[in-house]
């Protein structure tokens, strides 16, 4: 072989080294994730969903590629969701009713593992929890049903309580469902239920302001994805206006709310990415049953508690799952 031949040969495979790289690269599996919470507060969630896609044998840059989304506002999630399907991801992870159902409306085809906190039968998501026939399945983790029990413990906390606020995202569709757990337990326990609505910062700025002003004995928050990510204006309005606030997620309470009581996120999210993993693997979504999720928190600030001026009761504190101090 001539000189000239070789050194162009030689070139020629150097050339294509990158190129092969990138083509392997591009090869991977594709998962998209959509977090309906912003990224500074979704560490932990995502850690465990790696986990679970790690119990698979998949390792996220070198077996799977993630994409991540985080969706605070929920006007964002059907254009997301057109472009995911146009590229026709691998599979569609997501957190919340919301994006969930929007993620079904969108595809019958590109697998969805979903988090759900109201019954995915009736939210069209699957046809049975044992048997979801379609392609969509994940983790079920009764949040509406929690309501009861969440407020049982805001009371608990502040047992003197008989008005107390509900807030709720109108535009959530699973606030009327959150209401009318609220307001059967309410009525159970004897308390006033008076209802306050808010979908932006504003709203919410605007609901504290109707609080200070007629003063009720007690906040309860309804779960939603926008309240999770207002963390902080919560914790510091209610700090503000001194008025004891129950949340449904423990980054709330970790910020500084008084209390939370809801699913145990971790332990969803890596159940999604254990889902996700296995049908990467294979598994139809139609075959894997839905999880009910078996492992909530019960999360007190002590703290914040201390400067409200309430004291704990030693069985409360005996029943929480964990205690900021």
């Amino acid at each position: 072989m001539r000189r000239r031949q070789f050194i162009t040969l030689l070139g020629g495979a150097a050339a294509a080294w990158p190129l092969a790289a990138r083509a392997q690269q591009q090869a991977l599996p594709v998962v998209a994730l959509l977090r309906t919470l912003a990224e500074d507060d979704s560490a932990r969630e995502v850690a465990a969903f790696r986990k679970g896609l790690s119990e698979t044998g998949y390792v996220e840059g070198q077996t799977v590629a993630v994409e991540y989304h985080w969706l605070a506002q929920y006007d964002r999630v059907p254009t997301l969701l057109s472009d995911l399907v146009r590229r026709r991801v691998n599979v569609i992870a997501t957190d919340s009713d919301v994006s969930s159902t929007a993620a079904k409306a969108a595809t019958a085809t590109i697998p969805i593992v979903f988090g759900a906190g109201q019954d995915p039968v009736k939210l069209g998501l699957v046809a049975s929890l044992a048997r979801p026939g379609g392609n969509a399945t994940g983790v079920y983790f009764f949040s509406q049903q929690l309501a009861a029990k969440r407020l049982g413990f805001l009371h608990d906390l502040v047992p003197k309580a008989v008005r107390v606020a509900v807030l709720v995202n109108p535009t959530n569709p699973s606030a009327a469902a959150t209401l009318r757990e609220v307001q059967e337990a309410a009525r159970m326990m004897g308390l006033q239920i008076e209802i306050l609505n808010a979908a932006t910062v504003d709203k919410i700025d605007a609901a504290f302001d109707t609080l200070a002003r007629e003063r009720p004995d007690a906040l309860f928050v309804a779960p939603d994805a926008f309240f999770v990510s207002r963390s902080v204006q919560f914790v510091t309005l209610a700090a503000r206006d001194k008025i004891p606030a129950s949340y449904s997620q423990r980054t709330t309470a970790a910020a500084g709310g008084l209390m939370s009581y809801g699913q145990n996120s971790a332990d969803t999210w890596r159940q999604i990415g254990v889902y996700t993993g296995s049908i990467l693997k294979g598994a139809k979504p139609a075959d894997l049953p839905v999880v009910q999720s078996a492992r909530f928190a019960l999360v007190i600030n002590l703290q914040t508690a201390k400067l409200l001026g309430l004291t704990v009761s030693p069985s409360l504190l005996a029943t929480a799952d964990e205690v900021i101090e």
